[in-house]
């Protein structure tokens, strides 16, 4: 998986996805959603890192089955929140 932090002061957005959803482009109605390199394409990681980065996040952007699973994980996503798009799951994280 991909793990990329995208810091800005004291926040910092999680972008992960799973390495083989790099570059497509999902559709759900009008909305076109992009998995683009520049956004999600850090490093190759571990689950454990992953997990550790989604914890810490105060924003994450989550993209694939092995990746949402990691947040699952991590107890910052609840299974029920996780929505399908052309059959990928993505899960996004807000801490206030």
């Amino acid at each position: 998986m991909y793990l990329k932090i995208h810091k800005s002061g004291n926040q910092m957005l999680v972008a992960v996805c799973d390495e083989e959803l790099i570059g497509k482009k999902l559709k759900k109605g009008e909305l076109v959603l992009e998995i683009t390199e520049t956004f999600y394409k850090g490093e190759i990681t571990s689950e454990e890192k992953i997990i550790e980065a989604i914890s810490n996040a105060t924003t994450a952007n989550i993209f694939g089955s092995r990746a949402v699973q990691c947040a699952i994980d991590a107890g910052v996503i609840d299974s029920g929140c996780v929505i399908y798009i052309e059959g990928i799951p993505h899960a996004q994280l807000y801490k206030l």
